[in-house]
């Protein structure tokens, strides 16, 4: 097998932390490969127009031209540093996250944080006075925004867990997150205040969603019945759909497996009862939903 099959079937096979990295990265050579080409033909200033093409714009107009900017531009990077301190905390958070609330929510909260943070970018630039004067050639760019969202989802959900950092020892992931959402998003907030304005989109996306899934609502439902679907779209060898005709279950067996879910379900809530909606695994939860969306 070689290197490029081996990474097919790495991606294809890894959960959505994984996959968010491998794009996130593939995206980076692609554009330094982009840049080095334009470099040697001695066309090292379209760059800029490359980029414009994946970064969000400030610019309504050119939103209006460019809508997918809004996505693309949440796994775009262009300096190492700024790639690598990203990938980092997407991978100590994320995988975090998976384990608190399952890989699924993991993709949902990267897209919506990024979607929010990108859209308050571009409000925050056509409605405040002082970006009149920049706002035709600004853009955003980055993962910051998403990061951002899962970093505060996390911290939200499970404020007490703590993290062993060098040299100082465990620490309490809502602390750590604050400092980077103050150090990163408040600090100085007139330098690269598009990027500032986008991690507050994304922390305050990680919070609402954290907020109200502990109390039992997922608002990020319906957001992943659209990726779904949107994933069914793009699966290889789809086959055609076969209609078979299944013999309807008698009253025994329908009474039956509607005793066992309320067992289940009864269980659920006992240990709500007993411990808090906290307490339950990622699997119960889905469940819990599940049995809800019936009723």
């Amino acid at each position: 097998m070689s290197i490029i099959d081996e990474i097919k079937e790495s991606f294809r096979q890894g959960t959505s932390l994984q996959k968010l990295i491998y794009i996130n990265l593939g995206l980076f050579l692609a554009v330094q490969i982009v840049r080095i080409v334009l470099y040697l033909s001695n066309s090292y200033d379209l760059f800029d127009n490359f980029l414009n093409y994946l970064a969000v714009p400030a610019h309504l107009d050119v939103l209006a031209k460019r809508p997918w900017t809004l996505v693309s531009y949440m796994f775009l990077h262009v300096d190492f540093i700024h790639i690598l301190f990203n990938l980092l905390w997407l991978f100590w958070f994320g995988m975090i996250f998976i384990q608190e609330l399952g890989p699924k929510k993991l993709l949902s909260t990267y897209l919506l944080g990024g979607l929010a943070g990108g859209i308050l970018f571009v409000l925050f630039y056509n409605i405040f006075p002082v970006f009149e004067q920049v706002r035709e050639g600004s853009i955003a760019l980055g993962a910051s925004a998403s990061v951002m969202a899962i970093v505060v989802a996390v911290s939200t959900y499970q404020p007490e867990r703590r993290m062993h950092l060098v040299l100082i020892g465990p620490v309490k992931i809502v602390y750590i997150a604050l400092f980077m959402f103050i150090a990163t998003s408040l600090v100085d907030f007139s330098v690269n205040s598009g990027g500032k304005i986008a991690h507050i989109g994304g922390a305050l996306t990680g919070f609402i969603f954290a907020y109200y899934y502990k109390r039992g609502k997922d608002i990020t439902r319906g957001f992943d019945r659209v990726m779904d679907r949107l994933a069914t779209w793009f699966k290889p060898g789809k086959q055609k759909m076969k209609v078979t005709h299944k013999k309807p279950s008698d009253d025994i067996e329908y009474n039956t497996k509607k005793v066992a879910e309320q067992k289940e379900i009864d269980v659920i809530l006992d240990k709500i009862s007993k411990a808090g909606y906290d307490s339950l695994t990622a699997k119960e939860k889905e469940l819990l939903f599940k049995m809800s969306d019936k009723k």
